[in-house]
């Protein structure tokens, strides 16, 4: 009796949700310097096993002796913050992997815990297809994916960088939109959302210049149930709507290059 009193104990304690208070961080970090975090060499050394565990009830390395194709992450939520989308997406996609990744170390640790939460207090199987890193995908984006790995990309109320000085550190520029393009398969979608018209602006001007995106027509994007995850999922997204705020929303497609 004492043992299942204990069991059940530890049971609702690991699938108690974790509290924001308690994983309070900056509001946005400087992507440009240096941080310390573990960093794959390549995407074959990314342990798919530790993050998805029930995609993966064993070793990669035996997983890839089967048959069956090797599943990869295809949407990648870029500064995910506390994972409202992840959580948003993980049901309308249950067989997609899907990586969020954050720079900030409590908030990860926050969407960490929130998901492993999740994952023992609904049915089994629920939210076994999101996870997160601690990360810098403007420095290290290639140490995750291969190329044209992805399906979906997501740029969700990023840190605006006012300061003229500071425009390097966004993270939509040309140059980032080259790793971008990369890593989406062709076809593939690039999603960003902004409350912050001079950066919707930034946004939507780099991806028109670039020659690897092309943009989504407004009526595909009335069908995509995606879209309507952009302004509701996301903690700043409802803070923008309770305020009633504005959004600035850019949806492009990779395509490829006519020759």
């Amino acid at each position: 009796m004492a043992g299942h009193v204990i069991t059940t104990r530890v049971k609702s304690q690991s699938s108690r949700l974790p509290r924001k208070r308690f994983y309070r961080a900056r509001a946005h970090s400087n992507p440009l310097s240096d941080s310390h975090f573990p960093i794959p060499i390549s995407p074959a050394e990314f342990d798919y096993s530790h993050h998805y565990p029930h995609f993966f009830p064993s070793s990669r390395e035996h997983h890839k002796n089967e048959n069956a194709p090797f599943p990869r992450v295809k949407f990648a939520d870029v500064g995910c913050g506390f994972g409202g989308l992840l959580v948003g997406l993980s049901p309308l996609f249950p067989d997609t992997l899907m990586l969020g990744m954050e720079l900030r170390d409590k908030v990860s640790e926050y969407v960490k815990e929130r998901i492993l939460a999740l994952r023992a207090s609904t049915n089994p199987g629920q939210y076994e297809n999101i996870s997160v890193v601690r990360t810098n995908s403007m420095k290290y984006l290639p140490n995750y994916f291969e190329k044209a790995q992805l399906s979906k990309m997501f740029f969700l109320f990023p840190d605006p960088h006012f300061k003229e000085k500071n425009h390097r550190r966004r993270v939509i520029s040309l140059q980032l939109l080259d790793e971008y393009a990369y890593a989406l398969e062709v076809g593939g979608i690039i999603y960003t959302i902004t409350d912050v018209e001079e950066l919707g602006d930034w946004m939507r001007s780099c991806l028109d210049d670039h020659p690897l995106f092309e943009q989504v027509p407004e009526e595909e994007l009335e069908t995509d149930p995606v879209v309507k995850l952009l302004t509701s999922a996301t903690e700043e997204g409802q803070k923008v709507a309770r305020n009633g705020g504005q959004t600035f929303r850019a949806v492009y497609r990779r395509i490829k290059i006519n020759e």
